[in-house]
């Protein structure tokens, strides 16, 4: 956040466009060997221990060496439609995914789909014209269709796995998603009050007799791909 300090504010343009190549030289390329170097010495003892599929949380600011590393190594990358790896794209788009990731609509450090689609409404709005290929205005809250919709989309996915979170899942059913959005959140990164404080508002009981929305998801799974071949 050095960019918003008010004494790199008061330095002039050329100095200013000065500390930012430094910076970006320093984070992103004078020690990308040396992560690499480390990082082909200590992953490989992870990866080879196991035979479970290893997923990389490669998002946001990353060294320019974890792409090549993650691929040598055949670690499954993570894909997140409004977090595109592309910087030329405001959205992900789900075909192009690499067949080695894992893709999700949210996270615990992130709001749900029903909560990020009240978040920035011009957003949502490009969203729904551009990615789901709605004409109009779109709707101020993410109904049960819509999601159902999103959720079905990411199975169709590239990803070889599609990993979604119980609240995206439960979305898709008027009747059993969480009155409040609010309540959805799981985890506020930023918030030290708001650490890991979501609580499921069903039990297990009340899922298991949800016929309806069990039923749904089974033929979301079918219809998409998604279901183990026998």
């Amino acid at each position: 956040g050095i960019q918003r300090d008010f004494i790199f504010r008061s330095l002039n343009e050329q100095e200013q466009n000065a500390f930012n190549r430094l910076y970006d030289q320093y984070y992103y390329h004078r020690h990308n060997e040396f992560w690499r170097q480390q990082a082909m010495k200590k992953l490989p003892q992870l990866t080879q221990s196991t035979r479970m599929l290893v997923c990389g949380e490669d998002l946001g600011m990353i060294p320019d060496c974890v792409s090549s590393v993650m691929n040598d190594l055949r670690i499954l990358s993570l894909e997140i439609q409004r977090m595109p790896k592309n910087p030329m794209h405001e959205f992900g788009y789900l075909n192009e995914y690499p067949y080695r990731s894992v893709c999700t609509i949210s996270t615990h450090d992130m709001s749900t789909l029903r909560g990020w689609w009240e978040e920035d409404y011009l957003q949502t709005q490009r969203y729904y014209n551009t990615m789901l290929g709605h004409y109009g205005t779109a709707p101020t809250v993410a109904t049960p269709d819509l999601c159902e919709e999103v959720v079905r989309n990411h199975l169709k996915s590239n990803s070889i796995l599609c990993i979604l979170s119980l609240q995206d899942w439960l979305s898709i059913d008027g009747k059993w998603r969480n009155p409040n959005v609010q309540e959805e959140r799981i985890n506020v990164p930023a918030n030290p009050r708001n650490y890991w404080r979501y609580r499921m508002h069903l039990t297990l009981e009340q899922l298991m007799k949800a016929a309806e929305l069990n039923d749904k998801i089974r033929e979301l799974i079918k219809y998409t791909g998604r279901a183990p071949k026998k």
